[in-house]
């Protein structure tokens, strides 16, 4: 049995497993959701966290009777970080393992191919990494949903704490696609609106883990802020080279994500005193109590605290469910027509809405910044600042084109 057969059988033994032997008993066909996401490749990580907290949605759904009364099933397939393979995968999700829903995707560019096809097939999707096209047009439409924070909100949050705390004379290193792309022109935008200056940008191949060759220019240039746009297992091996050149001694480093999989790999040496955005932290269960109920259900399940990409996961399963539940329908329409008349919603952190032209959810964020020393094996992080969920953060919809 390969990798890809053994983890979509796996996961759809586990939901078999936990749903209740009365339904099983009664012979209904189960929802299906299919979900593409990078298993192999940089993103490896940050993929093998949505696939737990996607599977942690399914069970928790099975374990209180599925939806509409049938047993749920996740369906995970490798997409290799390519948008060839996640179209194709997509596409064979929906026509030969018969799923009613897609939830996926974990880069910008993928997360369009998917798109593409579920479009073609009047197929939910609710995409659960960050994109800025994905909800507008000419990429979006009624039965797109994007989860996930965007790049402008992300960069417009993170880029205006950095200018008003850390510095305003930075330069900007960032992956040669679509996510690094979109970030390095927010953070252009909101920097000159501040007052600063950017004093160089840097593009580099995504995936690519040799950046000694720029370093030494952005030294000479000696920025207060060095803001890094390097996604994934990037984000590694980038901040040792920096660190092996003494720049973390010379200038501040800020990115506009943190991700748990590679602080745990990084760990405290690396991350210490950099900063960052993230859409979910597992300490704050301290101060918020559905944050503690989805903390506590994670760790029993799989013995670690949840990440901010399998957050996401987690969010768009429950969602597919509470939109079934409301139209009473798997239909696609219907299930897409429910949420945008029931936008607001609350799975794992606190309240979240759907923006009904654009189907864009807003959801509170934070700034973090990696501890000298780590609070156990998983506190690597300390919450600085949490910066509410606001729509003025996004483009308009008329800046979408959807007005």
């Amino acid at each position: 049995m390969d990798r890809r057969s053994f983890l979509a059988t796996t996961a759809a033994g586990a939901a078999a497993t936990a749903f209740p032997a009365v339904l099983r008993a009664q012979g209904k066909d189960p929802i299906r959701i299919g979900f593409p996401l990078p298993l192999t490749g940089p993103f490896g990580a940050l993929a093998a966290d949505q696939q737990r907290g996607a599977q942690l949605g399914a069970d928790e759904l099975n374990a209180k009777g599925g939806i509409l009364g049938r047993k749920v099933e996740v369906l995970f397939r490798d997409d290799q970080l390519k948008p060839a393979v996640g179209a194709q995968r997509t596409k064979e999700l929906i026509e030969n393992e018969k799923v009613q829903f897609i939830v996926g995707g974990l880069a910008a560019h993928v997360q369009m191919a998917i798109n593409e096809q579920t479009k073609k097939s009047k197929v939910l999707f609710i995409s659960v990494s960050q994109s800025d096209e994905i909800s507008a047009k000419p990429d979006t439409s009624p039965i797109t949903f994007h989860e996930a924070l965007n790049p402008t909100i992300t960069s417009r949050a993170v880029g205006g704490w950095i200018a008003d705390n850390l510095g305003k004379k930075w330069w900007i290193i960032y992956a040669d696609y679509a996510w690094g792309k979109q970030n390095n022109a927010v953070l252009h935008d909101v920097l000159k609106k501040k007052g600063g200056t950017v004093l160089g940008a840097t593009p580099y191949p995504l995936g690519s883990a040799e950046f000694s060759a720029h370093l030494p220019k952005i030294q000479a240039a000696r920025p207060e802020v060095l803001v890094t746009v390097t996604p994934g297992a990037d984000n590694i091996a980038f901040l040792k080279q920096v660190i092996s050149y003494g720049m973390k001694k010379e200038m501040r480093i800020a990115q506009p994500l943190h991700w748990l999989p590679q602080l745990k790999e990084g760990g405290p040496e690396l991350y210490a005193d950099i900063y960052g955005g993230t859409n979910f932290y597992w300490e704050l269960q301290d101060t918020i109590p559905q944050v503690k109920r989805y903390v506590e259900a994670f760790q029993k399940k799989f013995n670690m605290p949840p990440g901010d990409y399998g957050c996401y996961a987690y969010s768009g399963v429950m969602e597919v469910a509470r939109g079934c539940e409301l139209a009473k329908s798997t239909d696609s329409e219907a299930v897409a027509k429910a949420l945008r008349a029931n936008p607001v919603y609350d799975h794992y952190k606190g309240k979240q809405w759907w923006r009904p032209c654009d189907n864009k959810s807003f959801q509170d964020l934070w700034i973090v910044k990696g501890r000298d020393k780590a609070k156990g094996d998983w506190g690597l992080v300390e919450v600085v600042s949490r910066i509410p969920a606001n729509e003025e953060l996004d483009r308009t919809c008329a800046e979408k084109g959807l007005a």
